[in-house]
């Protein structure tokens, strides 16, 4: 048996200049959208910024930045909808803030605080927290998708991984029951080049890692992730397709990573200055930026105003995350099973006393 051939797309509208690379999109001429999606990216990169300098300061834990891939979670957050649902991984900081999470509710879960995942914002409390474990997320999200498909809803599940999860065995499962149960789910890649410190051309011989949906029976196609129209475009499509009964898509998403895997990284020892130079070239806050500016909607009056407001925006969130104050002891046993078993009791209890006979030490000077 000869295998059916196949096509994988790669879209891009934007050159890295911001020009126009041909005809865009019928629905790219609404320049309120792209200012909107503009000024989420900004935000995006200014808390990103303010995220990485509190951690430097022992002030929150280890954190994932998402420098140079802000275009991918707006645009993910942009196409939707209030009913669909999340199922994120570590670096999704975007999309997060556009689905409802409060950028302090996002500081206390780099803090190592419950609370960071007990979102307030209802649009988002459908949504899964972070996941860190590689690709197990990809798996959850089946699992929803699922669900909506047993009980006939229209709605959609997104699930986000890096391009190093895509060779995890948790990553291939869910691409394969996806495919064979015909699932409304939308898998997208952030191929930022670096799993940690392993290089996508030697991480996975495949030429692209889109084209592995086409062994599971689904679509599978590529686009510049550094390009915002591209992606809110194709996704678009990916997610109407999954919402009306007709499969998963994969979408993946071309980028780079322009700074460290994680606060606890260093890659300078691993890439060279270089290679972080020319990739600067195509980063997509300032290829959307040239070409709004090119269509005469954005100035550097405009810029200054929403740099200001944004850092106020994330300034604010900073003193609300460090005014909510720290959890009972007893919180450290929360969360961890649905029902308590006796020796957890037994461990709260004596947690208790022990933070009893702590305090009273204290209030006897001691």
């Amino acid at each position: 048996m000869t295998a059916s051939p196949f096509e994988l797309p790669f879209t891009r509208y934007l050159s890295a200049q911001g020009q126009a690379c041909g005809k865009l999109p019928g629905w790219a001429d609404d320049f309120n959208l792209l200012t909107h999606l503009y000024r989420q990216m900004v935000l995006t990169r200014l808390f990103d910024q303010k995220a990485v300098a509190l951690q430097r300061t022992g002030r929150i834990g280890t954190y994932a930045p998402t420098l140079g891939q802000e275009a991918i979670g707006v645009a993910v957050g942009s196409v939707m909808h209030a009913e669909d649902v999340l199922v994120p991984y570590y670096r999704d900081t975007a999309v997060q803030l556009m689905r409802g999470v409060r950028m302090e509710e996002i500081l206390l879960y780099w803090g190592g605080d419950e609370r960071g995942s007990d979102y307030v914002d209802p649009a988002a409390a459908q949504d899964f927290p972070i996941c860190v474990p590689i690709a197990t997320q990809a798996l959850h999200a089946c699992g929803v998708a699922t669900a909506f498909k047993i009980r006939g809803e229209h709605r959609v599940v997104v699930t986000t991984c890096g391009d190093g999860a895509t060779s995890k065995g948790d990553f291939l499962e869910a691409l394969n029951v996806a495919g064979a149960w015909q699932l409304p789910v939308v898998f997208v890649i952030n191929n930022n080049q670096w799993a940690i410190s392993v290089p996508r051309r030697i991480q996975c011989g495949a030429p692209t890692l889109a084209q592995k949906a086409i062994g599971a029976g689904f679509v599978g196609e590529q686009v510049d992730g550094n390009d915002i129209i591209a992606v809110h475009d194709r996704l678009l499509g990916a997610l109407d397709r999954a919402r009306h009964g007709k499969g998963p898509v994969l979408l993946e998403c071309i980028s780079y990573r322009l700074g460290d895997h994680t606060t606890a990284d260093d890659a300078t020892r691993y890439r060279s200055a270089d290679e972080v130079k020319q990739a600067w070239q195509q980063e997509p806050v300032k290829r959307l930026q040239a070409f709004l500016v090119s269509q005469g909607v954005w100035d550097e009056g405009r810029e200054q105003a929403l740099v200001n407001d944004c850092q106020a925006q994330v300034q604010q969130a900073v003193e609300r995350f460090e005014a909510a104050g720290l959890q009972p002891a007893e919180s450290l046993l929360e969360h961890v099973y649905a029902r308590w078993p006796a020796a957890l009791a037994e461990q709260r209890e004596e947690l208790l006393e022990r933070v009893a006979r702590h305090a009273a030490g204290d209030a006897h000077g001691h």
